[in-house]
């Protein structure tokens, strides 16, 4: 028997101010598009932008449903709409910032688990990492190098 430690490296930055210019404006447009996050269930706003290879921004916001299964997640909402809009180009980062309605969040927000696997498709597609920043709504910016860090031992089509 082996035991074996997976970690990752991450930076943290006490506020958006200290992002450079590039994330700082992908953060920025995610920050405009949480608030147009259609949340009348749990109150939790989500916003998302993707930043494409090509230099495209796109973006996504949280959209709940009465059933709640039917809603989709912000982060899922940019990438399928990039995806769509721009076949064949790839991610470079994704921007991803909370807010809730019922409290000031003051941690940064991590994609729930289908959304983590549902970027992981795109990563292992474009064979290059994909950059993560995470933001709640005010406070410290985390960024992740790729999105492999915080989804180890990731389910790709390489099992099929």
């Amino acid at each position: 028997m082996k035991k074996q430690t997976i970690s990752f490296e991450l930076t943290v930055f006490d506020s958006i101010e200290e992002l450079n210019g590039k994330d700082m404006d992908l953060m920025q447009r995610a920050l405009e598009t949480r608030e147009d996050a259609y949340a009348p269930y749990s109150n939790f706003m989500v916003g998302a932008a993707v930043l494409l290879d090509n230099g495209a921004i796109v973006i996504g916001n949280n959209q709940e449903n009465a059933s709640y299964p039917s809603g989709l997640c912000a982060e899922r909402v940019a990438v399928f709409q990039a995806s769509a809009k721009y076949p064949g180009v790839g991610i470079k980062s994704i921007a991803i910032t909370a807010r809730s309605t019922m409290h000031v969040v003051q941690k940064p927000a991590a994609p729930c688990g289908n959304c983590r696997q549902a970027i992981s498709e795109y990563e292992y597609k474009q064979k290059s990492p994909i950059e993560l920043l995470l933001m709640g709504e005010e406070g410290k910016v985390l960024k992740c190098n790729s999105l492999a860090d915080i989804l180890p031992l990731g389910f790709n089509k390489s099992y099929l």
